[in-house]
């Protein structure tokens, strides 16, 4: 950690779904060039909290701050929230028929850019980003996610944040249903992205991923809640040793 403010900061966050609290008072402060990684069991409300802070409007949260660059975020509709420097890849991303890659890319780029801005270098952008994620140049002219591949999907949601080169990126189980080389290939685009200006939070099951993008800190969540903090080390003893032996030892709940 450094004496800088931090790119995303939220403190006590509770949040429903349905009008069921799923997250439960979480508190977290991330800075330029750090990467964590909150990890835990299915259930365990990671991916609530990361909807819930991209501003989804079927995730509520009921009490609690959080801050993106030191601006609050919960008036904020999710377009602002991008704008402001936050961006979600999504655990399941949807098609949208009728779309193409190209247009979406272009339209978001634009939108994050401003109505005036010059988009002459927008072409070559997408071109150098979709060759060093290994996207064939067919799919820039394919309806954004329609019939696409799991893997192909987690491709194209990391080509997105290299095109836009948020702030703060949330990357919500980006390597599930990814085989070894898309793996390879999604987390180099990752480290890629990542730099000392930029913060990173991945949310994951497993240690698979962490072993191509390096967390510095890494949080365990059950039950809505963070029951322990630590080191990359964590991370190997989770995959050794599974949840149990912190859940079981944790006042989860109390």
């Amino acid at each position: 950690m450094s004496d800088k403010s931090p790119l995303l900061e939220f403190n006590d966050v509770h949040v429903e779904v349905e009008g069921k609290e799923v997250v439960k008072g979480v508190s977290l402060k991330i800075y330029p060039g750090e990467t964590h990684a909150i990890m835990g069991p299915n259930g365990s409300g990671k991916s609530s909290l990361s909807n819930a802070l991209m501003g989804h409007p079927l995730y509520t949260i009921t009490k609690g701050e959080a801050f993106i660059k030191g601006e609050s975020i919960l008036k904020m509709k999710a377009d602002e929230r991008s704008r402001a420097g936050l961006f979600l890849a999504f655990q399941y991303p949807l098609a949208v028929p009728g779309v193409s890659v190209a247009n979406f890319l272009r339209a978001a780029l634009k939108s994050h850019r401003g109505e005036e801005a010059d988009m002459s270098d927008y072409r070559g952008l997408l071109k150098k980003e979709m060759a060093a994620l290994s996207i064939d140049p067919s799919f820039a002219t394919r309806y954004l996610n329609d019939g696409f591949s799991g893997g192909e999907k987690k491709r194209i949601e990391i080509l997105q944040m290299s095109i836009l080169n948020p702030a703060m990126a949330l990357l919500d189980e980006t390597d599930s249903g990814l085989d070894i080389d898309a793996l390879k290939t999604v987390s180099e685009g990752i480290n890629r992205y990542q730099d000392e200006t930029k913060g990173l939070l991945l949310v994951t099951h497993y240690q698979r991923l962490l072993n191509y993008v390096k967390p510095q800190h890494v949080h365990v969540m059950a039950a809505g809640k963070f029951v322990k903090s630590g080191g990359p080390e964590l991370a190997l003893k989770l995959e050794d040793e599974g949840y149990d032996w912190i859940v079981n030892n944790s006042a989860v709940g109390a």
